[in-house]
């Protein structure tokens, strides 16, 4: 992007009717220190030039935009048992606008309050929780997963009491930028109420705000359209997170976004190894979302949105799509191990000869993940001890003839980038134990370098 774009607002949530949103207050905070604003993002919306704390700390509405903030309604299956007493519990919706792309995305918002979905919580956010999000999307967004954005993070100095980890400790409200906040039980919420009519309402919107088509006039084609865009977007999502060695950590059917978007950071981890019962959510004993299992998991999530769309749609034909994720998301991980490594696609069985031989690699755990591609990275074959192994015979035989060149001097560097949680912690104690935040803004710093290397040998 050469220039800062207009900024263009279009609150078309309204259009749905108040059926899927209730009108909240923000909280007003003690205080608003700045601590991470996106000023990149900024410009690609036209808000290069606005008042940060008066918009994204007090949340005084945008020009020509919501007049209030909206919590939207939704339901869920949470590690598998249905939900619906869920919502907007301590976020909402704060704007609506395009970018620079023509998208429609939304600006909502954590930490920000209580709404009528608050159960017993306080609404608030820790600042940890806000760090931690702004490094798992900017990290994320470097290794080319279709994520949210952090936008703005406050800290807003009070003192929260938590029961995993060291309490009080410090709040903050979070700003992210959305390709859309409709989820997979914002549908489960209507089919609950055998909501028809909602149901093919809310379809009407996703395709045409959010996927930019013109939504089939027959409830029929309309659910069948939307079931099948939506499986191409979360196999692509599951096969994003593996090709990174990300673990979302709570893969419930409302944190998946029916654009296919990542969103809502609690316990993540990237993996060191390719370690697919490696787990992030110390409360999930059975490993239903570990990193090997999230295809699994989300694949079932979209399941229960084919379960909805039966209410409009005819079920065999959506039962048929539904059936055919997997070998979607089979293609989507040679795509995204490919593109990570740097090595163009040939669309034949040399890219799953190729495929075959990174996944046996990475399992043999010789190497980590994240110093495998940087060392490999556009079918370079690395010396060392590391790579003396019959293991990696087959990549080389593999990759032969099929090496790019990579420009970029992060390629030189002594170590690949990385967000292990080591690092996580590191960064946090900085700053809780001498409010020091410049090994956080060295890290965003470093990881958009990554970005920018990644994206400068881009392949396919």
């Amino acid at each position: 992007m050469d220039a800062p774009q207009p900024y263009r607002a279009e609150p078309a949530i309204l259009s749905l009717g108040e059926e899927f949103f209730d009108e909240v207050d923000p909280t007003r905070f003690p205080k608003a220190i700045p601590r991470f604003l996106n000023r990149r993002w900024a410009d690609r919306v036209g808000l290069g030039e606005m008042d940060w704390e008066r918009n994204f700390a007090r949340f005084e509405p945008l020009a020509d935009n919501l007049t209030r903030p909206l919590a939207l309604r939704y339901h869920g299956h949470q590690f598998r048992t249905y939900n619906p007493d869920i919502g907007d519990g301590r976020g909402f919706l704060f704007a609506q606008l395009r970018d620079d792309r023509g998208r429609l995305l939304d600006l909502g918002t954590k930490g920000s309050g209580t709404t009528p979905y608050s159960r017993r919580g306080d609404g608030r956010l820790t600042l940890k929780g806000g760090v931690r999000e702004v490094l798992a999307t900017e990290m994320l967004e470097a290794l080319g997963v279709n994520t949210s954005k952090s936008f703005a993070l406050f800290e807003t100095g009070e003192q929260l009491m938590r029961n995993d980890e060291p309490s009080p400790t410090r709040s903050a409200v979070l700003t992210r930028l959305s390709h859309g906040h409709i989820r997979i039980g914002t549908f489960q919420r209507l089919a609950y109420f055998e909501n028809a009519a909602g149901i093919a309402s809310l379809a009407r919107y996703v395709l045409d705000k959010l996927y930019g088509e013109t939504p089939p006039a027959a409830d029929a084609d309309l659910a069948a359209r939307l079931l099948d865009l939506v499986c191409e977007r979360t196999a692509t999502l599951a096969a994003s997170y593996v090709a990174s060695g990300f673990v979302h950590g709570v893969l419930n059917s409302d944190n998946i976004n029916v654009t296919g978007e990542s969103f809502d950071y609690g316990p993540w981890r990237f993996a060191a190894e390719w370690d697919e019962t490696f787990t992030a959510a110390y409360f999930d004993e059975w490993g239903l979302y570990a990193f090997g299992r999230q295809p699994e998991a989300i694949h079932w999530d979209v399941a229960q949105l084919a379960g909805c769309l039966a209410m409009i749609g005819d079920a065999p034909a959506l039962a048929d799509t539904l059936g055919g994720w997997p070998s979607r998301f089979e293609a989507a991980l040679i795509d995204r191990l490919l593109w990570r490594l740097g090595v163009a696609r040939v669309d034949n069985a040399d890219d799953r000869l190729l495929v075959g031989a990174i996944l046996k690699v990475l399992r043999s755990r010789r190497v980590g993940i994240d110093r495998f591609f940087f060392d490999w990275r556009g079918g370079r074959v690395p010396t060392g001890e590391a790579y003396d192994d019959e293991a990696f015979l087959a990549l080389r035989k593999a990759l032969a003839g099929r090496e790019r060149p990579i420009v970029h001097p992060y390629w030189t560097d002594a170590q690949p980038c990385s967000m292990l949680i080591d690092e996580v912690e590191a960064i946090w104690s900085a700053i809780t134990d001498n409010d020091d935040w410049q090994p956080f803004e060295s890290k965003i710093d470093a990881i958009r370098r990554f970005g920018h290397a990644m994206a400068a040998d881009a392949v396919g």
